[in-house]
């Protein structure tokens, strides 16, 4: 498979993070008050009835970890490799519910991070062979700790924001938004620490 242009694969991986991102976050915040467009927002409360509801609270914490690697796009190997299991154990329990049409949807879904995961498949060979370093890697650009520990504090105000939404909606909205800056900023704090260190 021809490699897609860069672009493209930002969008994608941007699509399937806000997608999983936003799932996870709608179940979670108060009243289910935050945007996203696939559900069911209300799976907890349905899980519970078989004695699952911790199983869906799991669910949701996932989806907005693995979606904010994605949605970020600091993480998108990563993310698109844990991806697949959680859309299997999302599978599993739609068709175990008997419902209609979310399976295709998440054929979909998983099609989409199939063509992100073709996009890295030069990583997957020192992986399967356990670190053998023989082989030819593309350089991709260096990430830094700091620049890690600034995308987790975003990730961490996610989380935190989850809580907020049970007494201020606006604030909780907030949180998220200077998050998501924090996390995008990683790249640029990347670049900093790089430039500082080479001095």
């Amino acid at each position: 498979m021809k490699r897609i242009p860069y672009y493209l694969i930002q969008g994608i991986s941007i699509f399937l993070g806000f997608t999983f991102w936003g799932a996870g976050m709608a179940k979670l915040y108060h009243e289910h008050q935050f945007f996203g467009w696939i559900g069911p927002v209300w799976l907890i409360d349905e899980l519970a009835k078989y004695g699952l509801g911790l199983y869906g609270v799991f669910i949701a914490y996932c989806q907005i970890i693995i979606g904010y690697l994605l949605v970020t796009t600091r993480y998108k190997l990563l993310g698109s490799i844990m991806m697949i299991p959680m859309i299997g154990n999302i599978l599993m329990i739609t068709i175990s519910l008997n419902w209609k049409g979310t399976p295709l949807v998440l054929a979909f879904l998983l099609l989409m991070d199939l063509i992100l995961l073709v996009q890295y498949k030069d990583f997957f060979r020192p992986i399967i062979d356990e670190g053998n370093t023989r082989y030819d890697v593309k350089k991709r650009p260096q990430k830094t700790r700091v620049g890690h520990l600034v995308w987790l504090a975003g990730l961490a105000l996610q989380i935190i924001s989850i809580q907020i939404s049970y007494f201020n909606w606006i604030l909780a909205c907030t949180v998220v938004i200077i998050g998501l800056v924090l996390s995008y900023l990683s790249f640029k704090t990347d670049q900093n620490t790089s430039k500082t260190t080479k001095m």
